[in-house]
């Protein structure tokens, strides 16, 4: 009777965990929208279920405020997006969508859409109508354009637009007066809008794999700017305007074919980390010394065949890369930088026996440098020696002579 019992409750079991196994993401997912619903659950979470279209229940969840859906199969977002009026946050990511719904425009309490990772070819003007909007990320898709309205989203303060096609952005971005983060890179962009001097407010623009010959004059405008990446570009010169930009801390310019550096950029002493590998630089301008705080510099790769003097003046410098360049040697002055940690100046046509490259070697280099300047310090100070001395003798003589010649003329007197 016992293995009886037993036997229909292990069949009981495995009925329940078939039943279990064989649940669709459909299934799931009117389960976790029901739960929600008895609940009044104000967040629902139907991600990675592998959802091919999203059930109309989901729709009569009107006090939902954040829903996310991402990383499943969706080709479309049903019009009825718009019955959630109370959403603040939307999460479509990772999905299949060709197209964001015109609908979505009313969802007016949003203010974060992300919907990166789609397969959006453009982006519906009415997204213009979402004036509460603070982030929108709208990266690795396929869009060749962002529509005039974007500027419309005037409480916009971060904006990801990474990743797509694009070939220019709108002029009417001026407009996003908050936006404090644009990423822009990865895309096809030739210039940068001059009104992209109107974001008084940006801390952070990255615009690096694209193919920017110029950087507009304008952005001297971007006062709060922290962080300026434009790495793998065309660029062939920085406006002189770069030197207004007191605040920025990382400036990333590595990969284009930069010929020159201009003199303002010494007015950047705020500067801690400075990137200028693979360009085509023959010198850099001693202002390069009034970086007082740079931590990093890189200049690697360049057609470098002198470095400035003024180097050695930047005290707080603990990395410092110059390999594959031209240099013939380098200033005795860097072996002032007692906090410099890492030095490489290989593969240039120096004749000094050391090249850094690792902390030893780096160690080993700065003493070389420090023997050197003690060395050159010391004969300087025996040439001083030797002139004051024939100048003491020079003098001394000519007293004499003096002397010599006037007790003559009291003889002849």
């Amino acid at each position: 009777m016992r293995s009886l019992s037993l036997l229909i409750l292990t069949l009981l079991l495995t009925s329940g965990l078939a039943t279990a196994q064989e649940q669709s993401p459909y299934d799931i997912a009117l389960e976790r929208i029901e739960a929600a619903r008895i609940n009044g659950a104000t967040e629902l979470d139907l991600r990675e279920l592998g959802l091919n279209a999203l059930p109309p229940e989901l729709f009569q969840l009107d006090g939902l405020t954040v829903l996310n859906v991402s990383y499943n199969q969706l080709t479309s977002l049903p019009p009825e997006i718009v019955q959630l009026t109370n959403l603040t946050t939307l999460h479509v990511s990772g999905n299949k969508l060709r197209e964001l719904p015109p609908e979505i425009g009313q969802l007016t309490n949003l203010t974060m859409l992300c919907v990166h990772s789609n397969q959006l070819a453009a982006l519906p003007p009415e997204i213009g109508h979402l004036n509460s909007l603070t982030e929108l990320n709208v990266s690795s898709n396929q869009l060749t354009v962002l529509p005039a309205q974007i500027g419309q989203l005037t409480n916009l303060t971060k904006l990801y637009v990474y990743l797509n096609q694009l070939t220019v952005l709108p002029p009417e971005i001026g407009q996003l007066t908050f936006l404090n983060w644009l990423h822009a890179s990865y895309n096809k962009l030739t210039s940068l809008p001059l009104e992209i001097g109107q974001l008084t407010r940006l801390t952070d623009l990255i615009v690096s794999q694209n193919k920017l010959t110029s950087l507009p004059p304008e952005i001297g405008r971007l006062t709060n700017l922290i962080r300026l990446d434009a790495v793998d570009n065309k660029l062939t010169s920085l406006p002189s305007e770069i030197g207004q930009l007191d605040q920025l801390l990382k400036l990333n310019l590595q990969e284009n074919q930069l010929v020159i550096v201009p003199a303002e950029i010494g007015q950047l002493t705020n500067l801690t980390e400075l990137s200028l590998w693979e360009n085509q630089l023959t010198s850099l301008p001693p202002e390069i010394g009034n970086l007082s705080n740079l931590v990093f510099l890189w200049v690697s790769r360049n057609r470098l065949t002198s470095i400035p003097w003024e180097i050695g003046q930047l005290k707080n410098l603990q990395e410092l890369e110059l390999f594959d360049n031209r240099l013939t040697g380098i200033p005795l002055e860097i072996g002032q930088l007692t906090n410099l940690r890492y030095i490489d100046i290989s593969d240039n046509r120096h004749n000094i026996p050391l090249e850094g490259g690792d902390t030893d070697d780096t160690l080993a280099l700065l003493d070389y440098l420090r023997n050197q300047a003690a060395m050159q310090a010391q004969q300087i100070a025996l040439a001083i020696a030797g002139m004051v001395g024939l100048v003491a003798a020079f003098l001394l003589a000519f007293r004499w002579k003096t002397r010599q010649s006037g007790r003559k003329k009291k003889r002849a007197a």
